[in-house]
């Protein structure tokens, strides 16, 4: 999940589970201002560990550093007393009503497992037991960037905004409405771009939503009514019932692909399906076998969208269409490329590996992508793909990411 939306998550929970208020309102810094500030400073802190990326020239950090320790299940006792006694500090020093020492360890504590439990809920996997054991769980149950449960965290908190005073309520609600209106159309440009493209159906159903949040509550000015701390739980409830049918779909999404995994034969090292952009009907179903990667897409919601099968198979069922990744046949290159200690990280960490292998003149090219993460665009490289460039003796001449052009 990206940090923006897990900020976002974090003051939403100090506003519908504890007394936060506003973290930019009117009013003197005061307890309430305090616990909204640390509870979403708590949901980002995790990320912080990218920066040492920011000064290492190691590329593979994103595979064994990136959510290790600080989303780690056993170390956030101590990173919520830190961050609790040095937010007690400042305050102090600032002269603001601080909250009690106790209360600050519990709001970060809270805000860092709110991190790591929607970090576990997508597909990349998180160490949440580092650095006891280094295994990377996780549910595939959310895209890492989903706009419509950012919505639904983002929307309660403004529309508690809208409805916190008489003065200026319709321009405040009108504004509000066109602004996330705007903001939905832009996502469908981004999902357009991207290829995931999202139905003008669904767009204007999203304007009608938004329009009804914003708009209805202004009627006889009943949102007025509504407390701050009813928005936002409402929000909170509305963004786990979300969660709950994103866990529904990967269950009728997971049965699919056992269905087809057990139609095929096919000798089974891992399987999964795995959320699917753009929406929550759209799932990736990826099967590992001792020759390669099979992957069924799928429209819960409508028609299939599974692509034609990419190469024949003497498993193959006419009646089912899928997309098959062969493994390279093994060679003294691929072989040399495995023995390698940054791909034997990237081994590691991939769930659904393939491995390729072409040459370029005099060169041997070995690549290993992770079909986890997928390739939206044929044009387009997939995601984690490793590259290592050989020379005729197996020396090594390059190593790394191949990067998007």
């Amino acid at each position: 999940m990206d940090t923006i939306t897990r900020g976002v998550a974090g003051a939403l929970i100090a506003k519908a589970a504890f007394p936060g208020q506003d973290m930019l309102g009117a009013k003197p810094v005061n307890r309430e201002r305090i616990i909204t500030w640390s509870l979403m400073l708590g949901a980002i802190f995790p990320d912080s560990d990218v920066f040492r990326e920011f000064f290492s020239h190691n590329d593979l950090l994103i595979l064994t550093w990136h959510r290790s320790v600080t989303h780690s299940l056993v170390c956030l006792p101590i990173f919520a007393a830190a961050l609790a006694a040095l937010t007690r500090w400042f305050v102090r020093w600032r002269k603001w009503n601080s909250p009690s020492l106790v209360v600050l360890v519990v709001v970060y504590a809270v805000g860092i497992l709110s991190h790591i439990l929607l970090d576990l809920v997508t597909s990349f996997g998180t160490m949440v037991w580092s650095p006891v054991k280094w295994s990377r769980p996780a549910w595939d149950l959310i895209f890492i960037i989903d706009f419509t449960l950012s919505a639904i965290l983002l929307v309660p908190q403004i529309v508690a905004w809208v409805y916190a005073k008489r003065e200026g309520l319709q321009r405040r609600a009108l504004g509000s409405w066109i602004l996330f209106a705007a903001g939905a159309v832009g996502v469908a440009a981004i999902g357009m771009s991207v290829a995931a493209p999202i139905s003008t159906r669904a767009i204007l159903a999203a304007v009608v939503i938004l329009a009804a949040v914003f708009l209805l509550p202004a009627v006889r000015q009943w949102g007025l009514q509504v407390r701050l701390a009813s928005w936002n739980l409402a929000g909170l409830l509305i963004a786990l019932g979300y969660i709950g049918a994103a866990a529904y779909a990967h269950h009728v999404a997971l049965q699919r692909v056992d269905k087809f995994s057990s139609s095929l034969h096919l000798d089974v090292q891992s399987q999964g399906a795995l959320p699917f952009p753009p929406s929550l009907w759209h799932w990736d179903g990826l099967v590992l076998t001792p020759r390669g990667v099979y992957e069924l897409r799928m429209n819960l919601g409508g028609e299939s969208t599974e692509v034609q099968a990419a190469s024949a198979s003497p498993e193959a069922d006419s009646s089912l269409t899928y997309r098959f990744y062969p493994d390279a046949a093994p060679n003294p290159y691929i072989e040399a490329a495995k023995r390698l200690p940054e791909v034997q990280t990237v081994l590691w960490f991939a769930r659904f590996p393939v491995t390729r292998f072409h040459t370029e003149g005099p060169d041997a090219i070995v690549e290993i992508s992770d079909l986890r993460f997928p390739q939206m665009r044929p044009d387009r490289p997939a995601s984690f793909t490793y590259r290592v460039r050989l020379a005729a003796d197996q020396t090594v001449l390059s190593q790394g990411w191949v990067r998007p052009r």
